[in-house]
């Protein structure tokens, strides 16, 4: 177990940056993902406006043993304390029930802009952490983070404004175990998760849609398009957002995903699929406005955002029909009323092994660049 703290009182935003390597092996209908690194390399930079006696720490601590383990306060999930701590106590009311605490050893407690203290954990319970020594520090208003171990990816770097003030900055690589069993927090479609919550993501800041081709010009007639896949590739960007336990459900969901290996289906949030009639619960097709050959819409999948819970279907037939179009689906199991949303599922994955998160002391936001994939 390391043996030093590096306890100096965080600026924010935080920056983590998750790495993960994927080996893509594309054919003309598919593609194979393997993941190279089945856990991402996860460093966190830290900013830290310190006085004169911080800076002269930060220098010796940088300087002494750079090389080794340190013990890392994850400021991003610090949360307050619900009771004042005293010298004595054995115990930390805090709220644990988001898991961050979840089989540690160690965390650190804080005061509003103070240096953190280390403190033993004996268990983990719903509303408190029970210590294994008494806390030795007392704070009125105290703060309570997990920690990790890590070590300094980059130089420590120190900024003096003057004499007596300065700003420090150190990235630190976290050492992390596979999270690959992790639950997810999302309903499944054909056993991948479907990304069902609208209200974290921003909007769609690019997309395209394309086909990837060969032109072959041989200078003497016209321009020959060889596919070199055979189906269109959509690609587009979104910003999730979350707030208070989200932040780390968010984040596991991610290493879940191992980089640009997991796929998972992305509901289109349009309004491509408009219902012409309302639909009992055994019915086996439903009515849509139409606005596309039938032909398109074999083999797609959607969404009915019914106000029970989503239901996920895939379309095996279409056909024009008086009122529309007639898209084929196993029966829903539930009535689905004229109006109900519902949207076109999209079978996607990160277009990038390398994910930049922003932890504010309130949310944690990052923009996930993905790619629409057959496979």
């Amino acid at each position: 177990m390391p043996e030093r703290l590096w306890p100096f009182p965080v600026q924010t935003p935080v920056t983590e940056v998750l790495e993960w390597s994927t080996d893509v092996l594309v054919t003309e209908a598919a593609e194979q993902r393997i993941a190279l690194r089945t856990s991402p390399r996860s460093t966190l930079t830290l900013s830290h406006l310190l006085d004169a006696s911080g800076l002269a720490e930060a220098s010796e601590l940088g300087r002494a043993r750079p090389l080794d383990d340190w013990i890392l306060p994850l400021w991003h999930l610090a949360r307050p304390a619900t009771a004042p701590v005293d010298e004595t106590d054995m115990t930390v009311v805090v709220d644990a029930t988001d898991g961050a605490f979840d089989g540690a050893a160690l965390a650190i407690i804080a005061g509003n802009g103070g240096g953190a203290h280390l403190i033993e954990i004996a268990a983990v319970l719903p509303d408190r952490l029970e210590l294994s020594a008494a806390a030795r520090v007392s704070l009125v208003h105290a703060i309570v983070a997990p920690v990790g171990t890590a070590f300094l990816a980059r130089p420590v770097e120190i900024d003096r404004r003057r004499q007596g003030l300065g700003t420090v900055t150190a990235s630190f690589t976290l050492r992390l175990s596979d999270s690959s069993a992790a639950a997810s927090p999302y309903p499944q479609h054909q056993g991948l998760d479907v990304l069902t919550d609208p209200a974290v993501l921003r909007q769609p800041l690019a997309e395209t849609l394309g086909q990837t081709v060969e032109a072959i010009d041989n200078g003497y007639g016209p321009i020959v398009l060889e596919p070199v896949l055979s189906h269109v590739q959509r690609r587009s960007t979104i910003t999730l957002i979350d707030r208070g336990p989200g932040r780390l459900t968010r984040r596991r969901w991610l290493l879940s995903l191992r980089g640009r290996q997991r796929a998972f289906w992305l509901p289109t949030w349009g309004r491509e699929l408009v219902l012409q009639a309302a639909v009992t619960a055994g019915a086996t097709s439903i009515i849509v406005a139409p606005f596309a050959d039938p032909s398109v819409w074999f083999g797609r999948h959607l969404m009915i955002d019914h106000p029970t819970g989503p239901v996920f279907r895939e379309i095996t037939a279409a056909a024009w029909d008086a009122l529309g179009l007639r898209l084929s689906i196993v029966a829903p199991g539930k009535g689905v009323a004229l109006g109900t949303p519902i949207h076109l599922l999209l079978k996607v994955r990160s277009d990038a092994d390398r994910i930049e998160l922003t932890h504010g002391p309130n949310r944690t936001e990052l923009a996930l660049p993905l790619i629409e994939t057959p496979t």
